[in-house]
């Protein structure tokens, strides 16, 4: 298998949290981006569905092909099901999104803290993240590596790439938000830590971090903001949110052979907006 442009993503993708949002919208430019296959998989199986359909009216590869798949990120069983028909469907996973995640019900300072809301958060958020990639590599580990042939020469890009889904709260901290920022902070952890596993076997692991992103899951957290107006204080002179296809561009980035010596990182995808961390 071997890529044409340096920003080219030709292989198979396997995303999470992918009926909605960012998860969505990565699937939809991953398959305008010209990968041959995408399994759309989310708890919620007829909106995968739907997703997967929809992804056909961007696809670019004449013999693409998008599945859905039912999945709760949180059971190891069901993770594992995931990945074994993405690889009796596929062959491979070239690239896996793990973007399932959920934002905050209930917000309160530290002393007043809910543990049924840290441990929903904590569930979905850092252990479903920590399922998928454990998964992911263990098939990963199985696939050829795939050349590619740039004008300097010929690289290794590996077996894989893993992108999970982190935030601007990976790095900076707010109010009332103890149980999704720590879950956040622990996606980064363990970016790091499995690319850093996962390194001398030609994985490559990183996360995005953006800020607010337009998105369904931020509305419903607006809804239930005391202060929506500090929120737009917040998002500074652009004024605005990103739009998921920015997000959808990072990720795509970080699986294409352009980023091939990248592993590790959190790119924070912010506008500038941790630069002072105004965010009491």
């Amino acid at each position: 298998m071997t890529a044409p442009t340096a920003y080219s993503i030709t292989g198979f993708a396997l995303i999470t949290g992918a009926t909605s949002g960012i998860g969505r919208e990565t699937g939809f430019s991953m398959a305008e981006a010209g990968v041959a296959g995408i399994v759309f998989a989310d708890r919620n199986e007829q909106g995968a569905r739907e997703a997967a359909e929809e992804s056909k009216c961007y696809a670019q590869t004449p013999n693409y092909r998008a599945i859905a798949v039912a999945v709760d990120v949180t059971d190891p069983s069901s993770v594992q099901e995931m990945v074994d028909q993405t690889m009796k469907e596929f062959g491979r996973i070239d690239y896996n999104v793990n973007s399932a995640g959920v934002a905050m019900d209930v917000r309160d300072r530290i002393y007043d803290a809910s543990i049924d809301e840290f441990d929903k958060i904590a569930a979905i958020n850092t252990k479903g993240t920590m399922l998928c990639m454990r998964a992911v590599s263990k098939a990963m580990l199985t696939q050829e590596s795939v050349k590619y042939q740039s004008r300097n020469g010929e690289r290794d890009l590996g077996r894989g790439c893993i992108v999970n889904l982190g935030s601007v709260n990976s790095y900076i901290a707010g109010p009332k938000s103890l149980p999704y920022i720590s879950s956040k902070f622990a996606v980064l952890g363990m970016t790091k830590a499995a690319a850093f596993d996962c390194r001398a076997e030609g994985i490559r692991v990183n996360a995005v971090c953006p800020s607010f992103v337009s998105t369904p899951m931020m509305q419903h957290a607006l809804n239930k903001s005391s202060n929506p107006e500090g929120v737009k204080q917040i998002l500074g002179p652009v004024g605005r949110m990103a739009m998921p296809e920015e997000v959808a561009g990072m990720i795509i980035f970080l699986c294409s052979p352009a980023s091939s010596y990248i592993n590790g990182t959190g790119l924070l995808i912010d506008a500038g907006m941790s630069l002072t961390s105004h965010l009491s």
